[in-house]
C-alpha cells in the first residue's frame, strides 16, 4: 500500500500571451455570492465571528496557520490564515456551503456546468506563472478560477462524486505548487522552516490527517477512530526512517515491517494496517490521494479498526491503523 507524489516540475522561461491564456481569462467565473469562498481575503475576525474559535491552530509549510474546525466531522473544515487574513480553505464536511459546488456533487454535473482548462495562468507582482494540468490532474483534482479565487476540486473516482474542495488566493497557490509549473520572473516561495518549526508543522499535519480520515469515515457511515499515542510514535519512526534512508517502503531495513515495529513498541492489537505516502503538499492532499487508491481506501475505510496513529516527518507520511484487543 504505497503512494508517492513527485514534486511538480519547475521550468524558468518566458510566458507569452498565447491562445490558452486568453481562453483561460474568458472562462473565469464570477465570485460566488454565498458560501465559505467569500472568506478568502477577509480578516480573521470575520471567520471567528461566523464560526467561533477554532478547536486548535496548526502551523503549515506555506507561511499561514491552519485554523481547525473539527467539532463536528460532518462540518469539518480548516482555514489558512496569514497576517490575520484568510488565504486558503479546505472543506470536506458535507453540510458546509462550498458554492458554486456541493460536497458529494456528481462529477458529471460539475464537468457539464464548468469549463476546466489544462492551463491555469496568473500574474503576481509582475511575475507570470502557468500551471499545467495533466490528465490525472483533470480527472482527480481539477482547478477552476472563480473571480479572484482559485478552486481545487478533489474527485472521489470510486463514487464519481466531489470529495472535498480547496479555495486559495493566487499567492498561496503559487507557494504550494500542486501542479507542474512554468514561470517567468521570481518564484514565490515560503520560507524554509527551522528544525523547531518543522516539528510543529509535522505534529499539525499528523492531527489533520487523523481528522480528515475520521471525516471520511463518518461520511461513509463508519465509526471515527481514536487517536493512539503509542501507535503514532511507531508511525512517526517509520516516516523518519524512510526520509533519512530515502527508502520508500512498508518494510524498514533496520526496523522491519509493521508487525515487527508494533511488537517492539509493545502495542497490543488484534489486526493492523498501514498507509504510507511521500512528497504531497500537505495533509488534505495526502488523504485525498489515499482515498483514490483502492488498497489505501480499503484501509482508511476498514470498519474493524478502532484506533489510529499518524506520524509525519517532513514530507513523509505514515498511518498505522489498529484494532485493539478487548478490554
Amino acid at each position: 500500500m504505497l503512494i508517492k507524489e513527485d514534486h511538480p516540475l519547475e521550468m524558468k522561461q518566458s510566458l507569452p500571451q498565447g491562445p490558452d491564456q486568453q481562453a483561460s481569462n474568458k472562462t473565469s467565473l464570477e465570485k460566488p455570492k454565498e458560501g465559505l469562498a467569500l472568506l478568502i481575503g477577509q480578516d480573521v475576525t470575520v471567520l471567528e465571528k461566523e464560526f467561533g474559535t477554532p478547536e486548535r491552530i496548526d502551523e503549515s509549510l506555506y507561511g499561514y496557520q491552519w485554523y481547525i474546525y473539527n467539532q463536528n466531522y460532518n462540518r469539518y473544515f480548516q482555514v489558512g490564515v496569514e497576517n490575520n487574513q484568510v488565504v486558503t480553505i479546505f472543506v470536506i464536511g458535507e453540510t458546509l456551503d462550498v458554492a458554486p459546488f456541493e460536497i458529494g456533487q456528481p462529477v458529471e454535473e460539475i464537468f457539464n456546468t464548468q469549463f476546466f482548462d489544462t492551463n491555469i495562468n496568473l500574474e503576481v507582482n509582475g511575475n507570470t506563472y502557468r500551471f499545467e494540468l495533466n490528465d490525472t490532474d483533470l480527472n482527480l483534482r481539477p482547478m477552476v478560477k472563480i473571480g479572484d479565487i482559485y478552486v481545487q476540486l478533489y474527485i472521489d473516482k470510486f463514487t464519481g462524486n466531489l470529495s472535498s474542495v480547496r479555495f486559495l488566493n493566487a499567492e498561496t497557490l503559487i507557494k504550494q505548487r500542486p501542479y507542474e509549473l512554468v514561470y517567468h520572473g521570481d518564484l514565490l516561495k515560503a520560507a524554509e522552516p527551522s528544525v523547531d518549526a518543522w516539528k510543529l508543522i509535522e505534529n499539525g499535519i499528523a492531527k489533520e490527517i487523523f481528522d480528515i480520515t475520521n471525516a471520511l469515515r463518518v461520511k461513509n457511515k463508519l465509526k471515527p477512530l481514536i487517536w493512539d499515542d503509542m501507535t503514532a510514535e511507531v508511525a512517526y519512526g517509520h516516516s523518519k526512517d524512510m526520509a533519512e534512508n530515502n527508502d520508500f517502503s512498508h518494510t524498514s531495513k533496520k526496523f522491519g515491517d509493521l508487525t515487527n515495529r508494533l511488537k517492539t513498541a509493545k502495542v497490543a492489537y488484534i489486526n493492523a494496517g498501514e498507509n504510507i505516502a511521500a512528497k504531497y503538499t500537505d495533509g488534505p492532499a495526502v488523504v485525498e490521494g489515499w482515498l483514490n487508491s483502492k488498497v489505501h481506501r480499503e484501509t482508511l475505510l476498514n470498519k474493524d479498526y478502532t484506533h489510529l496513529g499518524v506520524g509525519v516527518y517532513q514530507k513523509y507520511y505514515t498511518q498505522n491503523f489498529i484494532q485493539k484487543t478487548e478490554q
